[in-house]
């Protein structure tokens, strides 16, 4: 569970940012997506290699 302290002075806004900014980071939401349906292993596998071959076409572009 994420706590954030709220000072005396500081604007409930700028709280909420911060947990807003806290909660994207620990990666929650990205967590209860990916949980919603179910995928087989090999097509988590599969889903992982598309990845890494994209970053890495990416790259290649980015070096010339």
């Amino acid at each position: 569970m994420l706590r954030i302290q709220v000072n005396e002075k500081e604007n409930i806004e700028r709280a909420l940012k911060r947990y807003k900014r806290k909660f994207d980071k620990t990666g929650t939401k990205r967590q209860l997506q990916s949980r919603k349906h179910y995928m087989k292993p090999s097509e988590v596998l599969r889903r992982q290699l598309q990845k890494a071959e994209y970053i890495q076409i990416l790259k290649d572009q980015e070096a010339f």
